[in-house]
């Protein structure tokens, strides 16, 4: 095991029964001891049957589950020392919320006495005190989900597993539970693995973010190097926006490379053992671009204007390549470039901010 490796997943490969694609294709992933780690992607990647399998729910098809040193890949579910959160609540609609979270202990043959102050004290936690003697159905979708937390969390689990949460509640309730959950996360030192669909839940929320797609990883890493630094051109459409181009290398000129896009104009990146002719692809964020009246020579791109749209704080200007490409730049409203259908126009950008990828 790796230094503060807590959970594990070696070769671990799924195919359901009838499919002939892999869900999961030889997934090995390492989750350090009280981290917040994030399975990321869209629906059918493969992240809830990857949380499944640590869970217990399901057994993979080949590979190994480990789990603070000891492979419990045969071990059923209530054999591990691993607890589910899921995106329904589910909540025991005849109990009020004292007997929910008690549950759990009661089943352990604990102590009233110690169940009491238990529940009271995880009742504190996620501020619910007051709802004590509610039945679920009297309870809105945040406060059925921090009992559901409370529930999860008072068992005194390893790894605290979190399949979409958040998923059924409201913008505004879901952006508090995002804070809320973190803060939870390091007060309690537990483990967590968060699944989501939603970047912006995931930039928020993790210490590391693992990017899916189609049953493998496609970049692991913390939140600012996944949006920052995107390894693939899949993780750089998915998280965020980022305008793509196609390029190949032109020409080597010692640490530097040109390369030549689809419009024929050529850019400059640094040379990382580029070959030339070898094809890759640049992206840029929105907001690293700057339109401009005049061309910066290796860093920026003849564009003509295509609409604007205002938005407060920010303007997105949409212009477009001479293939047709469009390309959005996001600048502050007070920064804004003016101009007219007549005037030469640009997108310019520091070479630092153009992340090339191989293809």
């Amino acid at each position: 095991m790796t230094v503060n490796a807590f959970v594990q997943l070696v070769n671990v490969s799924k195919r359901f029964e009838g499919d002939k694609k892999l869900v999961l294709d030889n997934l090995n992933l390492t989750i350090n001891q009280g981290e917040f780690l994030t399975m990321l992607g869209p629906s059918g990647c493969g992240k809830t049957t990857t949380l499944r399998i640590i869970a217990g729910f399901e057994r993979p098809t080949n590979g190994d589950v480990i789990i603070q040193d000891e492979n419990v890949t045969l071990k059923d579910p209530n054999e591990r020392c691993v607890n589910t959160v899921f995106q329904n609540y589910a909540l025991f609609p005849h109990m009020n919320i004292y007997d929910n979270i008690a549950f759990g202990l009661r089943m352990k043959k604990v102590k009233s006495e110690e169940i009491d102050e238990k529940v009271k004290k995880m009742l504190k936690m996620v501020k619910m005190e007051e709802y004590i003697n509610r039945m679920p159905s009297e309870l809105s979708g945040g406060q059925k989900q921090r009992i559901a937390i409370a529930r999860a969390v008072i068992n005194n689990p390893k790894v605290l597993l979190l399949d979409e949460p958040l998923g059924a509640l409201d913008l505004k309730l879901r952006k508090q539970m995002q804070f809320e959950l973190k803060h939870l996360q390091k007060e309690l030192g537990i483990t967590f693995i968060f699944v989501t669909h939603d970047q912006e839940e995931a930039l928020t929320m993790s210490d590391r973010i693992i990017v899916m797609n189609e049953g493998v990883v496609e970049q692991i890493g913390t939140p600012y190097e996944i949006y920052e630094k995107p390894s693939t051109k899949f993780v750089a459409d998915f998280i965020g926006e980022a305008n793509i181009l196609e390029a190949i290398v032109k020409e080597l000129k010692d640490d530097q490379a040109v390369l030549s896009i689809n419009t024929g104009e050529d850019v400059l990146i640094e040379n990382k053992n580029y070959e030339v002719n070898e094809k890759l692809f640049l992206a840029i964020r929105p907001e690293k671009l700057s339109l401009s009246n005049s061309e910066n020579k290796l860093m920026s791109l003849k564009v003509a204007y295509k609409e604007k749209v205002y938005t407060g704080v920010t303007q997105r200007t949409i212009v477009t390549l001479e293939s047709g490409q469009e390309i959005q730049v996001l600048e502050s409203t007070e920064d804004n470039f003016d101009f007219d259908n007549e005037t030469n126009v640009y997108v310019t950008w520091k070479q630092d901010n153009l992340v090339v990828m191989k293809s």
